[in-house]
């Protein structure tokens, strides 16, 4: 993906604008990155608490340049999640931003650095891990499980290319972080970047606070992206009247795009000479798998399009046989490089190899056009996505019955309902799911029942509750 000959040679790029002002060469980035990974001994295990900002960035750079492991988590995930992750994988380290380390650390600091603290567990002995992994990254969004994605060094490459050749990126292109780095859509745009030579606009502030818009202005950022709550909240905001002379590309993944907002937005940036890419991706295939050519945003709306560079699509049957008519549904199987080594659900799994073999089942019911343009339909699991974060049904389920035994849970992109026995505690359920997984509570929705539907082997009836 990134090494130091990559790094040297784009040395007197800016690879970093901040909100403050500052800025931060390619060159400084392997100084920085040099100094950190004299800290740490190679190929340990790393929890990183996001943000974005230099210290986090840097802290992630150095430790793929050292080849040491990092598990990129939310800065503000909850701390039962963290004590359950850490009790499950036993990191060596853990880098955290400065102002964040207190009395419930159980650590020590070894190294303070752009804002952020590197500090050391006791742990003993050092993590046995396969050779070829590079990260590792959670599965379930914000809701905390334990199931992390494997990604190697091969997946991270093979997708930064991939991105970086459909998107035409360059050293001109100055991208504004508008998604967290430990998403796995956040961290492409970052990977295919650094690639690359480009500027990137560091940022948490979110799109309904005035700095951002003063500081993609003054930054000249040519990049916008985001998940499809990101656009809903730019209608909003009536960013069709915003002039902003160098945005260049707009791109959007984390869930489907309803038809109006992708023909909105289409339209918009076509008269504006603005290059739209609607794209499909999971984490479990590094980010991305699919992207839609801007020159057919509006004749192949709800279309999530090609496969990227180097990938392949497939759609088969229940019995496995391939389909090749238009228009037949059948589930979405991706090849390519950049899929991930499998999962991991004990400390043990960081030492399985590649368990995937580059072929990935997704789980989505899709179907071709006549031009071979793919268009998602459905899913086959219990996964949904909430403002771009994927949410496991089933674990949300385990949360709720440690308030209430009896519920179940369904939803649909955007929306999630639950079903309580119990009426009194509605409320209670809904701010403890929402302090939890950090959602808003918008989309979360509580319902009272007599009872959850069952059937004779007490499998719950979600049909019924729809």
């Amino acid at each position: 993906m990134f090494d130091n000959d990559i790094l040297m040679q784009f040395r007197e790029n800016d690879a970093f604008i901040c909100s403050d002002g500052s800025r931060y060469k390619y060159s400084e980035i392997l100084n920085f990155s040099q100094q950190i990974s004299n800290s740490i001994p190679t190929r340990s295990l790393i929890f990183s608490k996001c943000t974005n900002s230099p210290g986090s960035i840097i802290g992630y750079v150095s430790f793929i340049l050292s080849r040491s492991v990092p598990l990129l988590l939310k800065r503000d995930i909850d701390e039962e999640m963290l004590r359950n992750l850490i009790e499950t994988y036993e990191p060596e380290y853990i880098w955290m931003p400065e102002e964040d380390f207190d009395d419930k650390v159980e650590g020590e600091v070894v190294l303070n650095f752009l804002g952020y603290s590197l500090v050391r567990f006791s742990t003993d002995g050092k993590t046995v891990m396969h050779d070829d992994l590079a990260i590792l990254l959670t599965t379930s969004g914000s809701t905390g499980s334990p199931k992390l994605v494997k990604l190697s060094y091969k997946n991270l490459e093979s997708n930064a290319k991939s991105i970086a050749d459909y998107l035409s990126l360059g050293e001109e292109e100055r991208p504004i972080t508008t998604l967290p780095m430990n998403y796995s859509f956040g961290l492409s745009i970052i990977n295919s970047h650094l690639t690359r030579g480009s500027t990137i606009v560091l940022t948490d502030s979110s799109l309904m606070e005035k700095s951002f818009w003063s500081l993609i202005e003054w930054s000249k950022a040519t990049s916008l992206s985001g998940v499809p709550y990101t656009f809903e909240i730019l209608k909003r905001l009536r960013f069709s009247s915003i002039d902003l002379p160098y945005l260049k590309t707009m791109t959007q993944a984390g869930g489907r795009l309803s038809t109006e907002l992708h023909r909105e937005f289409a339209e918009l940036c076509v008269e504006r000479g603005i290059r739209f890419f609607v794209m499909y991706g999971q984490t479990e295939a590094t980010a991305r798998m699919s992207y839609l050519p801007p020159e057919k945003s509006l004749e192949k709306i709800g279309s999530v399009g090609i496969a990227i560079p180097g990938g392949e699509f497939h759609l088969i049957r229940e019995d496995g046989e391939r389909i090749e008519r238009i228009r037949e549904q059948g589930e979405l199987v991706y090849e390519g490089g950049n899929v991930s080594m499998g999962y991991a659900t004990t400390l043990g799994d960081l030492r399985t190899g590649d368990e995937n073999r580059g072929i990935l089942f997704t789980g989505d019911l899709a179907e071709r056009d006549e031009d071979g343009f793919l268009f998602i339909v459905g899913r086959k699991n219990r996964f949904i996505k909430i403002f771009g974060n994927r949410i496991n049904l089933d674990d949300i389920e385990e949360m709720v019955r440690k308030v209430v035994p009896e519920c179940a849970c369904i939803g649909k992109d955007d929306k999630m309902t639950i079903f309580i026995t119990r009426e009194e505690m509605v409320m209670q359920v809904k701010k403890f799911i929402s302090s939890k997984t950090k959602l808003n509570q918008s989309s979360i929705e509580v319902c009272f029942v007599e009872f959850i539907p069952k059937n004779t082997s007490g499998k719950t009836l979600y049909s019924e509750l729809k």
